[in-house]
């Protein structure tokens, strides 16, 4: 069965965009198309979607209406997945969206909107509850905290240049191959990482990682601490 979708997007040509690019894709349902926050709720209460993909900034105020509505919508629809895009880099923003948990939710720049493989990526992902982090994004939030991570006094310093490498998007083996461990060795010390951050064991592997890395970055940010629920 396709996944059921509506776009929020204010810009016409962009949202006419993203409906050629789904209408293209047969595991893919494009049902409302809206271009305000109070369109967007109001489609989402009449045809129940599977996955919201949805412009950070829109009318009536042009600011963060895609981020409060997935906040909204965390709690009104718990099982609705939500790939919010960005024109920019704004860090603050994706922290924002996974502070009540990453379950669910995806943040892209709109520059992958072009990319019908990656955006179908991200949309599969959140619609089985999955998270997708923008790799560009992840090096801005890298940059933006060097120097001031507190949260990692739980880890060793092998443990600290592993999650760090994770920030950074890296697999498995190429973490293996930059600190010259074997992949074996490097899984036990993410299975570590996970357990001094108190990430729950029954949260997917691409859950907990990204769920870590954002603990590795917002937690610096005034000694705020990630919270592990949701």
């Amino acid at each position: 069965m396709p996944i059921r979708l509506i776009v929020a997007e204010d810009s016409y040509l962009i949202r006419e965009g993203l409906g050629l690019l789904i209408s293209n894709d047969v595991d893919l349902d494009l049902i409302a198309s809206v271009g305000s926050l109070p369109d967007l709720e109001a489609a989402v209460e009449v045809h129940r979607p599977d996955v919201l993909l949805t412009d950070i900034r829109m009318p009536p105020t042009g600011t963060d209406e895609g981020i409060r509505a997935a906040e909204h919508l965390a709690t009104g629809h718990p099982g609705l997945g939500v790939v919010v895009l960005s024109q920019y880099l704004e860090p603050d923003y994706a922290l924002r969206l996974f502070d009540g948990g990453a379950r669910g939710r995806a943040y892209l720049l709109k520059e992958r909107v072009g990319n019908l493989g990656q955006l179908r990526h991200a949309i599969e992902e959140v619609a089985r509850g999955g998270s997708v982090l923008d790799p560009q994004v992840v090096d801005a939030l890298v940059v933006a905290q060097q120097g001031r991570a507190t949260v990692l006094d739980r880890l060793t310093v092998r443990e600290a240049e592993i999650l760090a490498l994770l920030a950074q998007g890296r697999s498995n083996r190429a973490i293996s191959q930059a600190l010259h461990l074997s992949e074996r060795a490097v899984e036990k010390h993410i299975t570590s990482i996970f357990s001094k951050l108190d990430l729950p064991a029954e949260s997917t592997e691409v859950h907990r990682r990204v769920r870590a890395v954002l603990a590795y970055l917002s937690a610096t940010d005034g000694g705020a601490t990630w919270p592990v629920g949701g």
